[in-house]
């Protein structure tokens, strides 16, 4: 290993992660046994004295997510003030959508409204009353919650890594309550546990992936459903996803998204087609209403008074689930989110992808219950109670073209499993290398294999039960951790509030201080300036402006730093300790001249004669979007001066 490779690994967080792991699936190899009776007594305890904490604990986040999406938080971008979106929307939602469900849908969007409509929790089973309480339920567990967790976690990390240049991992969550601390050992600690419940929340995902992979392969080719057939795929699986993880985010990962988005929409247009098309759509409108008027009951519903295991069995299960998964999904969100302001993103991630999830556990679940209900298919029922993983197939198999639509599922599956493993792995490389994602391929192929034995050992250890547990308890660290930083998140927030306030009095103030070079102004909004004349206009205007304010500001005791290396941006920095340093930056920005001066073209075969440059200030929240160019030096001056004035007004806010 290189001095470079080193320098990208954090050997605190990936040493302890790994070792940790490594205890457990020891344990559970050589006592199986007895991990199997720890892993039960583990899921008893949580159930019975936990349930109330993760219910609380995800409602506080739900509403947390939406008081920051349409408060005046919203309004703050993801990134700098000038940034824009790294994908565009429909990229966007096919990333989010395959990192955060797909698998479960798969698995669960044939299996669980049929389950619920056969052994409700209260109520009589079989019935159309337990039909309707079994969408509800459906819908409660797929709903806004699952991705309120998920968006929390990746507005935290999102915010601090693209606005405040922090570390794209959990840690920098910490640094309004601990500061530079999230460098030692609480920092590694938090990263340590999200590595932890992210490697067993892929492990139980994998697990319910490859035992419907077994199904489908099983019912298109009887291939016999086995562990040691399920042990055989995972590593297989495992194989292609180390393919795709080593090709990158914008290659691998990206194009099977997008992949499987596309199938995924074929998929649920022929089941809504071929199925009965105006009762689903009924249905789904009912569905959401139902689900939206009941919202809050349902949240902190905890069957108190029924005394029933049933919510260990179902929502504390989703809870832990999702919250294991949160740091996965969350940072993979939050990787291909830069650019997006806090309101467009969690309209986004909250309303888009649980929209499309609500509609599939529809089309799927209502076309099996009215399949039972209603046209005597028994069998159905039956098949889904005594073995889930094959539900979808048994349902498929009532409609025209089974077998290739069999096919096309378990290659949907597939090819979730894959993206699942390799974007997990990309996360839990970039958790233990201080945010990096430019890791050498040994750290990404060493994660996507280690998740692949994870889920072996576990299946080997327990099966789906073992799965199951060990992403409830690898939750319940997880979520002490994600209620200290959602507070942290709320008062850096406030911060960026305040000083955007500070901001908001006319930029261009300052070129009214001096008359002198109006017809110099003039001439280079006419012209288009070229870049050497941005250039010359740093050298000979913006530099000794910047010299004297710094003259003036050192003999006062200020520590003040010019950086003039780059012919295109110059950069003024007051150094104030401990709180916020002001930067005021001048950077060259290349334009495309308008059409009327030119002819429209492509912008990649733009030539230099078609741009022009502007010289816009930036300050540390990002470009401001305005142009200094041709102001005189005492504008420039007068310019600099008044947002340091705002800077100043600002810490005293804080103070």
């Amino acid at each position: 290993m290189d001095s470079s490779e080193k320098a990208r690994l954090n050997p605190p967080v990936f040493y302890s992660a790994a070792g940790l792991i490594f205890i457990i699936l020891l344990f559970s190899s050589i006592f199986p046994d007895a991990a199997a009776g720890t892993f039960d007594s583990i899921q008893s305890a949580i159930i019975e004295n936990a349930s109330w904490f993760y219910v609380t604990a995800v409602a506080i986040i739900l509403l947390s997510v939406v008081y920051l999406g349409f408060s005046r938080f919203g309004t703050i971008k993801l990134g700098p003030d000038h940034s824009s979106p790294d994908y565009s929307k429909i990229t966007w939602f096919s990333m989010l959508f395959s990192a955060g469900m797909g698998i479960g849908l798969m698995f669960f969007g044939v299996a669980e409204p049929v389950m619920h409509f056969l052994a409700p929790p209260v109520g009589d089973a079989g019935t159309v009353e337990a039909a309707r309480e079994a969408m509800k339920i459906t819908f409660f567990h797929w709903g806004l919650h699952a991705w309120a967790i998920y968006a929390i976690v990746a507005l935290i990390l999102a915010f601090f890594a693209y606005r405040h240049g922090l570390p794209l991992t959990l840690r920098s969550a910490l640094y309004p309550l601990i500061g530079e601390r999230i460098y030692g050992p609480i920092g590694h600690a938090v990263d340590v546990f999200a590595v932890i419940g992210t490697v067993f929340g892929v492990a139980t995902s994998l697990g319910f992936g490859v035992a419907q992979v077994n199904s489908g392969l099983g019912y298109l080719f009887d291939i016999p459903v086995s562990t040691m057939v399920q042990v055989g795929l995972i590593i297989g699986v495992t194989g292609l996803a180390i393919i795709s993880v080593t090709t990158g985010l914008d290659k691998g990962i990206r194009r099977l998204s997008e992949l499987n988005m596309g199938l995924a929409v074929l998929l649920l247009l022929f089941v809504l087609i071929a199925g009965p098309t105006v009762f689903l759509l009924q249905a789904f409108v009912q569905n959401t209403g139902a689900y939206v008027s009941e919202i809050v009951g349902n949240t902190f519903n905890l069957f108190a008074y029924e005394k029933t295991d049933w919510i260990g069995g179902w929502t504390v299960f989703y809870w832990g689930w999702w919250l294991s998964w949160a740091p996965f999904v969350g940072l993979f969100i939050a990787r291909v989110s830069r650019g997006r302001t806090i309101r467009e993103f969690v309209l986004g991630v909250l309303l888009v992808p649980a929209g499309f999830t609500l509609m599939w556990m529809t089309f799927f679940g209502n076309s099996a219950i009215d399949m039972i209900l209603n046209q005597g298919a028994d069998q159905l029922g039956e098949l889904v109670q005594n073995d889930t993983p094959v539900a979808l197939f048994a349902f498929l198999e009532q409609f025209p073209f089974s077998t290739f639509l069999s096919g096309l599922a378990t290659v949907m599956v597939i090819v979730f499993f894959v993206t699942s493993s390799d974007s997990g792995s990309m996360v839990v490389d970039m958790l233990c290398s201080n945010g990096r994602d430019d890791t050498p391929v040994w750290q990404r192929i060493f994660w996507a294999s280690g998740e692949g034995v994870v889920a072996i050992v576990l299946l080997l250890a327990g099966g789906l039960g073992a799965l199951q547990t060990m992403a409830i308890a690898a939750a319940l660290p997880f979520t002490i951790i994600l209620m200290i930083t959602t507070f942290g998140l709320i008062k850096a927030l406030r911060v960026d509030v305040h000083k955007k306030d500070a901001l908001q009095n006319n930029y261009l103030t300052a070129s009214a201080l001096s008359n002198k070079n109006w017809r110099e102004r003039l001439h280079n909004i006419i012209d288009f300036p070229s870049r050497q004349v941005g250039q010359r206009f740093l050298q000979q205007v913006v530099k000794p402006s910047f010299n004297e304010v710094a003259e003036e500001m050192r003999s006062s005791g200020l520590t003040v730093n010019l950086t003039t290396d780059d012919t295109d941006t110059i950069e003024f920095r007051v150094v104030h300790g401990d709180e916020i340093d002001f930067v005021y930056q001048v950077h060259l920005v290349s334009h495309i001249q308008p059409a009327f001066i030119h002819a429209e073209s492509d912008p990649q075969d733009v030539s230099e004669e078609q741009k022009y440059y502007r010289a816009e200030v930036h300050l540390r929240e990002g470009g401001q979007d305005y142009d200094i160019l041709g102001w005189s030096r005492d504008a420039v001056i007068g310019d600099v001066i008044d947002h340091y004035h705002k800077h100043m007004h600002f810490l005293h806010v804080l103070r």
